[in-house]
């Protein structure tokens, strides 16, 4: 057996393996059967692809995406490594030509579809020599698995086929029963199953609960300005949030590209293409999106609505950062997400588990302690202390006593027989005459503007923390109608006390993001040992592309981020050097170390080393914005528009709610008119309007104007005059 490291080094450029990687790939030399169970980005390819290399004869791989084939094919030839894919969108005589290779012993690891090979190349590979069958996806063969597809179970004739042949199942999200399952139906029940950890630190976990769309897209605009010319991608429950979203984000100047299910497939294999090659910086996208993906140079990944479970949410986040490097997730909810998951597991076919799954969902999404303590255990973990990388472990969320407020809210909805849901309730609480308040004269009632004095959204946040705490639960089969519970009713007969979280909230005004550039200035200005030039590697990510874009690969491919930033701040001008680079093996470094470290030596003298270059600053797509000095002078009047904008805010509110106490007054004493010496009050009862429907007129063209007039129901309102001014 050659020295197992010494390949590793060659062909990856790796001088370690990541935990129980070299475990597993020995286990797989020596003829064992295997389950590799580990997270998205874990490193699992590298367990078959390293075995395959110290083995005789052809591995064989089985994927169930064309996706995934083609990027593992590219990664795999660019260093160097003899590597063939079978599927769908290869012309029948390259599939030929392919198996004659495989045949004949030229071929070191083949990619198939399990369709295809069940569908008559599983025999005709018995005239190769198979040294490893590789079942990636394993979790697919399961009935039990969150993506359960038929032609996986017939792979079960493989043991039968290659008896002597080892199997290895590898897979990113399995629960118990389903990894028994995987065992049983490969026929491989006395394999030996490794688990690896779960933990990628370099994943910061944050959490935004109760932001509206309009705030959804400031925050996601800031994030992708901190990751500028970064790729992210953006995950969305619904096909027209996708494509909504992604409109608002053209339309703020960044490139992006849409992606579902319902897009024909010439389309959305470009989007992927595009994104792949960093043409497309975001990616909106649903779940159809990304599996298969190895693109390894995703700096930010966000879910724009709460996920159906856990797994599905670790395996989404797992596509980001897989060369290690920093990578921000942020998932935003709200309870509209927990409305339209709940329809979904009412109507799924296995309702106590996805219920179950979603609970644990939003346990996570509203978690008090450090997060990734809390997703470490739901797949059998422990940790025994936070993590310093989630929003918790950074702000600790403030609590205080929030009884009142509960007790307010408990009793608007009680008083009404629990016949309201969130939007009532809050008017309700907040004065609001809505027409459903004014119809069934909920303004009548003693809990009526009880809690007008917190904001709308803080109202709605207060709720769904008290359906987290199980105070409230939703009847979804009455109109989604709020029911208290009872341990509700203990709250309410002031018999249990809570303690609800400070409703905290992103600052996007234009003083705070000036702010926020000028904090990562002074950080990336900071020395911290040798500092990496950020002009140097710009240099280098301009050769990285135009060899990709020679041989028709994802940049990535050529060189990871982490290599081009391990380039930039050590600066070898020696082959040797180059080399001895992380993720740099022999075959990379002869083929491309003279072209990079030609550039390199330019930067190798001493020079006065600064994080952004001195000179257009706003030419390279990762540098941060240099602030112009020009319109200093605007600061103070910046600052003092934004205190005013804030100060005009609250004045309308307040007068918003002075008005409703005004008109509740008016209707209960059936006042119409008042004068005082300052002020003229009129009263307008609910009533039904003739308004006139152009739009219909339009497209008849008829000429009778009353046949195009309908009834326009209006709600109370008042009129006020300032006495004097007309």
């Amino acid at each position: 057996m050659n020295n197992i490291r010494q390949i590793l080094k060659a062909h990856f450029g790796y001088d370690t393996f990541r935990p129980m990687q070299e475990e597993i790939i020995t286990h797989t030399v020596g003829g064992g059967d295997s389950l590799v169970l580990m997270p998205t980005g874990g490193g699992k390819s590298l367990c078959f692809q390293m075995a395959a290399l110290m083995m005789e004869g052809m591995a064989v791989v089985v994927s169930p995406l064309i996706s995934l084939m083609k990027d593992q094919v590219g990664s795999l030839r660019a260093n160097g490594i003899v590597a063939e894919a079978l599927n769908s969108s290869n012309d029948e005589g390259l599939n030929r030509y392919i198996i004659e290779r495989c045949i004949k012993g030229e071929v070191k690891l083949l990619y198939i579809s399990p369709e295809r090979l069940v569908g008559g190349v599983m025999n005709m590979l018995q005239q190769a020599c198979v040294s490893l069958i590789a079942i990636d996806e394993a979790h697919c063969i399961s009935g039990w698995g969150h993506d359960f597809r038929p032609e996986y179970t017939q792979l079960g004739q493989l043991r039968q086929l290659f008896p002597k042949v080892p199997i290895m199942a590898l897979t990113a999200t399995a629960d118990k029963i389903t990894k028994q399952d995987i065992l049983v139906q490969l026929h491989i029940e006395n394999g030996r199953t490794f688990i690896g950890s779960f933990d990628r630190p370099n994943l910061s976990l944050d959490v935004k609960r109760g932001y509206s769309a309009r705030e959804k897209l400031r925050s996601l605009l800031d994030l992708i300005r901190r990751h500028r010319g970064e790729s992210g991608i953006i995950y969305c429950l619904a096909r027209k949030t996708t494509e909504s979203l992604a409109e608002k984000l053209k339309g703020e100047g960044i490139s992006v590209g849409v992606y579902h299910a319902g897009l024909p497939t010439s389309e959305r294999n470009r989007v992927q293409d595009e994104f792949v090659a960093d043409r497309i910086q975001v990616i909106c996208a649903t779940i159809a999106f990304g599996m298969g993906i190895d693109k390894s140079n995703i700096r930010f990944v966000a879910h724009y609505n709460l996920p159906k479970s856990i797994e599905s949410f670790y395996q989404e986040i797992g596509r980001g950062g897989r060369d290690g490097l920093p990578c921000e997730t942020i998932l935003y909810y709200n309870l509209q997400d927990i409305i339209t998951l709940r329809r979904f597991v009412d109507e799924s076919g296995q309702k106590e588990i996805n219920e179950e799954k979603l609970q644990r969902m939003q346990e996570y999404a509203e978690a008090k302690v450090c997060r990734r303590r809390i997703l470490l255990n739901y797949f059998g973990e422990t940790s025994d202390s936070g993590c310093g990388n989630c929003d918790v472990c950074h702000t600790p969320p403030q609590v205080f006593d929030g009884t009142v407020i509960v007790q307010k809210a408990l009793s608007a909805i009680m008083r009404t027989n629990e016949s309201i849901g969130f939007t009532v309730t809050i008017d309700i609480l907040r004065g609001s005459l809505s027409p459903e308040v004014v119809a069934h004269k909920y303004n009548q009632l003693k809990t009526f503007a009880a809690g007008r004095d917190i904001p709308h959204r803080d109202w709605h946040d207060y709720l769904l923390q008290m359906l987290q705490m199980g105070f409230i639960e939703i009847a979804y089969n009455e109109d989604r109608h709020i029911h208290v519970t009872p341990l509700g009713q203990e709250v309410l007969y002031g018999k249990r006390s809570v303690q609800l979280a400070v409703v905290s909230r992103e600052d996007f005004s234009v003083k705070a993001q000036r702010r926020r550039i000028q904090e990562e200035l002074r950080a990336a200005s900071a020395p911290v040992g040798q500092s990496e030039n950020q002009e140097l590697f710009d240099r280098l990510r301009e050769i990285r592309k135009r060899i990709a874009d020679a041989n028709g690969w994802p940049a990535y491919v050529v060189l990871s981020d982490r290599s081009l930033h391990a380039l930039a701040t050590e600066r070898p001008t020696t082959l040797e050097a180059f080399g001895n680079t992380f993720g740099i093996g022999e075959y990379k470094r002869d083929a491309y170390g003279q072209e990079f470290i030609a550039v390199i030596k330019e930067y190798a003298t001493d020079k006065t080393e600064l994080p952004f270059p001195e000179a257009d600053i706003t030419s390279a797509p990762t540098s941060k914005p240099k602030p112009d000095t020009k319109q200093l002078w605007f600061d103070e009047y910046e600052q003092e528009l934004d205190r005013l904008q804030q100060e005009k805010a609250d004045i309308e509110e307040k007068i918003h709610d002075l008005r409703a106490r005004i008109l509740q007054q008016m209707e209960e004493r059936h006042v119409e008119k008042l004068e005082s010496s300052r002020f003229s009050v009129s009263y307008f009862p609910p009533r039904t309007t003739m308004q006139f429907d152009s739009k219909a007129f339009k497209e008849e063209n008829e000429q009778l104007y009353a046949s195009y007039c309908k009834p326009k129901e209006k709600e109370a309102s008042i009129v006020v005059k300032r006495n004097g001014i007309s």
